[in-house]
């Protein structure tokens, strides 16, 4: 079961200055504007994300982190033209075949979440594929957000659980936050301490709700085809400074003055 960010023992790296995250997630933003600046079509600037991500990964593997998560597809993004959607699931199965020496030799797992359903069938048989093909790696979990959205994720949650009431496996007076975190698309997974977002926009974009409710930030204005190893690095550099509360007091309560007037 996911245990909670907070109950997780904090790990240091010397050369990023304190602790690092477990999980990090990413919002990939700015392939279009990127593209668009330059004159190109909007999927070369899908196209030129791919390295971006063969990098960050690269890099979170070597790092030794145990989970990342890239917000791949969002379930708004089916309102897009319907050429570039095609594109973009085009991309996917190339990209899950030509990536998955990368995957292998650095023993990263591969782990799809969202409504896979809606994906073309021939997307999802390559997920199936590279999932197996990876499923013994003993480093990094990543996990590709596909047709994902955080309100829709609860939703499915919470007609899951409604399921199991009114079959009888679940009582309504002992559900509380972990009874709904075990109908969540990947509830074993620990939620994200570190979510990163390219392109300057200041905003979650229905990615992760539940999961992401008290991890830290770091906006970049970078656009996602430009993010490179030295960006990553920069986000975890700031992680480390950050003093996580999870809504306490960091260290102990300042005790009350008795000689006060």
């Amino acid at each position: 079961m996911g245990d909670m960010t907070s109950e997780r023992p904090a790990r240091t790296r010397p050369d990023l200055g304190g602790p690092y995250p477990e999980h990090v997630a990413v919002i990939m933003d700015g392939n279009g504007r990127w593209a668009e600046r330059r004159g190109l079509l909007r999927i070369r600037g899908h196209q030129a994300g791919v390295d971006s991500v063969r990098e960050t990964v690269t890099a979170c593997a070597e790092l030794g982190l145990g989970s990342l998560t890239l917000y791949a597809f969002s379930r708004e993004n089916w309102k897009r033209p319907s050429l570039e959607v095609k594109s973009l699931m085009q991309l996917l199965r190339v990209f899950l075949r030509r990536e998955r020496k990368t995957l292998l030799d650095n023993g990263v797992r591969l782990r799809a979440i969202g409504r896979l359903e809606d994906l073309p069938q021939r997307a999802q048989d390559s997920l199936a594929e590279t999932e197996a093909l990876t499923a013994h790696g003993d480093g990094m979990l990543l996990r590709l957000a596909l047709s994902y959205g955080g309100r829709t994720e609860i939703g499915d949650a919470l007609r899951a659980a409604l399921s199991d009431a009114e079959a009888g496996r679940l009582r309504p007076e002992d559900v509380d936050e972990e009874t709904l975190r075990r109908y969540l698309y990947d509830p074993e997974t620990p939620d994200p301490d570190l979510v990163i977002r390219t392109a300057g926009e200041m905003r979650l974009s229905n990615f992760l709700l539940w999961q992401a409710s008290y991890a830290e930030l770091f906006v970049t204005d970078v656009c996602w085809p430009d993010f490179r190893r030295p960006h990553l690095f920069a986000a975890l550099s700031a992680y480390a400074q950050r003093k996580r509360k999870f809504g306490g007091l960091v260290g102990p309560p300042e005790a009350p003055s008795r000689n006060r007037a």
